[in-house]
């Protein structure tokens, strides 16, 4: 898959999105908080100016981060720490402490590496489910037997055709030709007891 620029834009600015909403954000020179439309969608956090733009004015990759509070005068406050060789810090803020929590939750469970500790810990449980399971052997448990298919009905419709139930349907046939329609029926209603 080629990823442009045009692609991110169309992508950034198209349902579905895991999370959107109002934030603060302060750059990184600037060091006053702007109020941006923020966008989450899997790994990547779009900011806008205007919720209407079709433009994003940045990304984040959330991958190697940290979301913790921040220490810093603006109420609901956070930060997105990176640990590499850059060691960015992106400090957003809320309107409320449930918006700054539902942030929070969410740029924390978007990165690749909460998916690769929750997959683990999901395996984990499977694993041990399954050795539970294993653990009763059959003499400690009774096997039910499995449940048994209904009756067939026989059908009367799938007889093989007969010698005898071939003529009378081609004498019928003919007589219906000529319009002994009472007849016909009579003979196919003997038939067929």
């Amino acid at each position: 898959m080629k990823i442009n620029e045009k692609n991110l834009c169309t992508f950034a600015t198209t349902p579905p999105v895991d999370l959107e909403g109002w934030m603060n954000k302060r750059g990184e020179s600037n060091k006053t908080f702007q109020r941006r439309w923020f966008v989450l969608k899997g790994n990547l956090l779009f900011y806008f100016e205007k919720r209407t733009d079709k433009e994003p004015l940045g990304m984040i990759i959330l991958e190697g981060c940290t979301v913790e509070l921040a220490e810093e005068s603006e109420q609901y406050c956070f930060q997105i720490i990176f640990h590499g060789p850059n060691n960015r810090a992106y400090y957003l803020s809320t309107e409320s402490q449930a918006n700054m929590e539902q942030w929070m939750k969410a740029l924390t469970c978007a990165g690749y590496d909460y998916m690769k500790l929750m997959v683990a810990e999901l395996q984990r449980q499977l694993d041990e489910i399954e050795g539970q399971c294993r653990e009763k052997t059959p003499e400690t448990t009774p096997m039910l037997a499995p449940p048994k298919a209904p009756p067939r009905r026989h059908n009367p419709f799938n007889k093989p055709l007969t010698t005898e139930y071939a003529s009378n349907a081609g004498n019928c046939a003919r007589s219906c030709r000529t319009g002994a329609v009472a007849r016909c029926r009579r003979t196919f209603l003997f038939v067929l007891t």
